[in-house]
């Protein structure tokens, strides 16, 4: 979901709630300790270099349970970070600490947010020989010039 998208959903809400993917709720007491505009530079393994740009929010809870983030709390704070940081209408990582700091997408689940698990990807199939659909899995499997070899500038 992108930042003016979750905008436009939270004006709608009297109270913020978010689901993790295992179904459990993130505590009703939890604040938002962060909204960053986080930039990654990289190159992927087949060479290409990548910018990528998301608005990044922490989500934080302790023992505080007299306190909550009412949306247009929320609200004030995204419009402060859009100002102060130049925030566009990017998409949305969201952080959460479990066993170490989660990242994940977010999305709209009936009157909540879920936040999605997001996965590693090679960016660069192409150049790896890399298969993209079933048909080619079993291919690849069968012969031997859809693999890698040392020196071919594959992953």
């Amino acid at each position: 979901m992108n930042l003016d998208r979750f905008k436009q959903e939270l004006i709608k809400r009297e109270k913020i709630a978010f689901e993790l993917p295992n179904g459990e709720l993130v505590p009703a007491h939890f604040h938002v300790t962060e909204v960053g505009n986080v930039t990654k530079h990289f190159i992927d393994c087949g060479g290409t270099m990548r910018l990528e740009q998301r608005v990044n929010f922490q989500l934080w809870e302790a023992n505080d349970y007299d306190h909550r983030l009412h949306p247009e709390k929320l609200l004030s704070i995204i419009e402060l970070s859009e100002k102060r940081l130049g925030l566009t209408n990017q998409e949305i990582e969201v952080e959460y600490q479990g066993a170490t700091i989660g990242k994940y997408g977010i999305e709209l689940k009936g009157d909540h947010f879920l936040l999605k698990s997001l996965t590693t990807d090679c960016l660069a199939k192409d150049k790896c020989g890399i298969p993209t659909d079933e048909n080619q899995v079993n291919n690849a499997t069968s012969t031997s010039n859809n693999t890698c070899t040392p020196g071919s500038g594959c992953c």
